[in-house]
């Protein structure tokens, strides 16, 4: 009797704590991709973290970090690396 009354009480315990919140991002991603519709890079919004890196001589952009041809887009763009966030990695790149 006492193992089922402990395993209720666990049971009950368990229910209580709340569920862990999924990492959904928090990169104010905008655009269908950056340069071409489709890309997997896309612009950065401004927010209290991105907003340190916004020039107006410039785009922000973020890439997933496990993108291919990373160094292409670089070559291709003269993007440079500024952060790396929630699986990104965020490029400054100059558009004058």
């Amino acid at each position: 009797m006492r193992f089922v009354t402990a395993i209720i009480c666990a049971a009950l315990v368990a229910a209580c704590t709340p569920a862990p919140e999924p990492v959904t991002g928090s990169l104010p991603l905008f655009g269908d991709g950056y340069r071409f519709k489709g890309d997997i890079c896309r612009r950065v919004g401004e927010d209290d973290f991105t907003n340190q890196f916004l020039d107006d001589a410039a785009d922000l952009v973020g890439c997933p970090e496990d993108a291919e041809n990373l160094g292409v887009f670089v070559i291709d763009t003269g993007a440079v690396e500024v952060a790396r966030r929630d699986g990104y990695v965020l490029y400054s790149v100059p558009v004058r």
